[in-house]
């Protein structure tokens, strides 16, 4: 299968490069190849202007893959795409010409930088027919994905996450970086999150209500150590899981691959739209000193 790949202004582009493009890659996932790339980038984000050069002489020079102008000149050349831009302001405008090819698509995080967009693109894949999912690669994380298969945890009861929570002036605050954490809640809770509310000081504290009754928190980490984990509460057990700084890009990429292959995204639609609704209402309450706000649905 031949892969487009869009935006090389992050450091999730030569990773996913390298582990399918080089079969003697530790993370490599046969099935596909990287044949071409679009550049992108935003120039008034620091993260993106400051390494995209980097990145794309990386992508280009070491790695081989030839670069083309636009998204246009990419389409004809491709089976399905990996949309890695890193602002998500942008992911819309990139995103909509692949999905109107009908070209299996996945949008790296954050999908968009609002619950609009994040619509928009599944209503507009849903009425094309075309194949389309997003998500962070902490879903697909072994240490949480053996947590919840652990036989002596039962049936999930509540769950409290935590992540890096970085600030970026152009994107609602979780939806830059907190969305690792966000996810990690919804892929242990489900997507039935039905009201929220955030205090948010020198750390952010985000605790959401559930249809079923179940509470999940997360809490965005801004001083002290920035790791990743989880602790989950069962009927039978408790059990917590940390990231400790072994790949996330083998697992996901597998995903992707399958879903490049089958069209069968492994995220649903709703998941994915009610971590947004819980994202921005967390944003309102932190207006209104931690009211509890509704979901919009």
């Amino acid at each position: 299968m031949r892969i487009g790949l869009i935006g090389l202004d992050t450091s999730h582009a030569p990773a996913f490069v390298r582990a399918i493009n080089q079969s003697d890659h530790p993370d490599h996932v046969p099935g596909g190849r990287v044949v071409a790339a679009v550049v992108g980038g935003s120039p008034d984000i620091e993260a993106s202007a400051a390494r995209v050069d980097g990145f794309t002489r990386e992508i280009r020079d070491q790695m081989g893959v030839p670069l083309v102008d636009d998204i246009p000149s990419l389409i004809p050349l491709v089976d399905a795409v990996l949309l890695t831009s890193v602002d998500g302001r942008v992911h819309r405008a990139q995103a909509e010409p692949i999905i109107d090819a009908g070209l299996p698509l996945f949008v790296d995080k954050p999908m968009a930088a609002n619950l609009n967009d994040v619509r928009a693109l599944f209503d507009r894949a849903g009425h094309r027919g075309s194949p389309l999912f997003s998500c962070s690669s902490l879903r697909f994380y072994p240490g949480l994905v053996d947590t919840l298969a652990d036989p002596d945890l039962g049936a999930v009861v509540g769950c409290d996450c935590y992540a890096p929570c970085p600030l970026e002036p152009h994107h609602p605050d979780l939806m830059w970086y907190g969305i690792h954490g966000v996810e990690m809640l919804f892929a242990v809770l489900g997507p039935d999150c039905r009201n929220v509310m955030r205090l948010s000081r020198t750390d952010d504290i985000v605790l959401g209500y559930w249809e079923d009754g179940r509470i999940g928190g997360y809490r965005g980490l801004r001083k002290g150590f920035a790791g990743y984990g989880a602790t989950i509460f069962g009927n039978n057990a408790i059990r917590s899981f940390q990231y400790h700084g072994d790949s996330l890009f083998h697992p996901l990429l597998q995903k992707i691959m399958a879903f490049f292959h089958s069209g069968q995204a492994p995220v649903h639609r709703q998941e994915t739209e009610m971590m947004f609704a819980f994202m921005e209402a967390a944003d309102i309450s932190k207006a209104h000193d931690g009211k509890l706000v509704q979901l919009e649905r």
